[in-house]
């Protein structure tokens, strides 16, 4: 691979260690080349305008500017790297966190708490590995443009002429005006990862206070994160969104956040219906995991439920969607363009489980429309 063809990374850490941990990780990916480090975000900033990275590895506390702040100022720059932050298991950590997802960051990993330099490289290389992986397929997916000619250069790889459009599949045609439903829909199950909070936050609003039934939905996060994500979901939503207890009765014009590291699943209790949050076992190496939760959907609500797989890595999901589809349910899945990362959304299409497929601005609408269209 040629040094132009390469992915420039700056690691950006107030930490000596986790700059050193950070790059050692890093070094071990061909694709990938280490330009530079920053301990504080002031020189993040000046690095990043004469480097001229592709990446960043971003920490999110940091004296004098901190990860939000680095942020915020990439806005100003007219070459604006990717942005993976490291964060802190903490409340605080959480936050930070969250904000630098709705401020453009491509995703997070946690930094490890290992007892010793070595598990701590470890998990660290597991995660980060499988975020710039991400990332790098996002690349490879949508193109840099180089100015020269606007020809279209592949991350790893050579120039390549533009390549003549798919025809679109049937069920990117359709909105919910065009589907049949055999039941009326009685919950709205979704799944969802990278990517997944600016998503939830750009559509989840659309949903209105008096909706008739209730959400469930399953955000690849660990713990903590999802609390913080349903209390900032819940700011901005006109439904009242929650992190899901155990024991939790189901209620119309709800939304349940599945809790970071555990298992969620409904189950029926004589009239009620009620969430159940256990420490099941990971399915698809997930905790909370689609599957699980979409199969508990399946069991209770049967063909009256709407299944939605949006953004995220991986195919978790694609079992429980083939239950729900077994039942009679319809499945919304979110479209490529719009996707940050096409691997959830891609396993439905392709296993044909889609009945819609539309862009991320219509999801919450289509879910709204499927709802009322299949209650009369």
């Amino acid at each position: 691979m040629s040094d132009e063809d390469q992915i420039r990374v700056l690691v950006v850490d107030d930490s000596a260690l986790y700059r050193k941990l950070v790059r050692d990780v890093l070094a071990q990916i061909p694709q990938l080349e280490v330009v530079g480090v920053a301990a504080d975000g002031r020189i993040a900033l000046d690095k990043i305008e004469y480097l001229r990275p592709d990446l960043i590895t971003l920490d999110v506390e940091m004296p004098t500017i901190d990860g939000l702040g680095v942020l915020k100022e990439l806005k100003r720059f007219p070459h604006q790297p990717g942005v993976i932050m490291l964060s802190a298991l903490t409340g605080a950590g959480a936050e930070a966190t969250m904000a630098a997802l709705q401020l453009g960051a491509f995703d997070f990993v946690l930094k490890p708490a290992g007892a010793t330099v070595e598990a701590s490289t470890a998990a660290l290389s597991e995660t980060l590995k499988q975020r710039v992986d991400a990332y790098l397929r996002r690349v490879v997916r949508t193109p840099k443009l180089v100015a020269a000619g606007q020809t279209q250069r592949h991350a790893g790889g050579t120039p390549k002429a533009s390549e003549e459009p798919k025809p679109p599949h049937p069920a990117s045609i359709k909105t919910a005006l065009d589907l049949s439903f055999r039941f009326p829909i009685d919950a709205v199950a979704i799944g969802i990862s990278t990517g997944g909070p600016p998503a939830l936050t750009a559509q989840l609003p659309t949903i209105p206070k008096d909706f008739p039934v209730p959400v469930f939905v399953v955000q690849h996060m660990p713990p903590i994160f999802t609390k913080s994500l349903a209390e900032d979901l819940n700011r901005r939503c006109q439904a009242e969104v929650v992190e899901a207890g155990d024991g939790d009765e189901v209620r119309p014009g709800k939304i349940y956040i599945a809790p970071g590291g555990h298992q969620m699943k409904v189950e029926r209790d004589g009239a009620r219906t009620r969430v159940r949050v256990n420490d099941d076992p990971h399915e698809r190496n997930c905790r909370p995991s689609v599957d699980y939760l979409f199969r508990s959907v399946s069991h209770v609500y049967g063909g009256s439920a709407l299944g939605v797989i949006m953004t995220g890595m991986g195919d978790d999901g694609t079992v429980g969607c083939k239950l729900l589809k077994r039942q009679g349910a319809n499945i919304i899945a979110q479209n490529e363009e719009s996707s940050v990362v096409y691997g959830m959304p891609r396993s439905i299409v392709e296993a044909d489980l889609a009945d819609l497929i539309c862009p991320l601005h219509d999801v919450g609408r289509e879910i709204v429309n499927c709802v009322k269209r299949s209650r009369g």
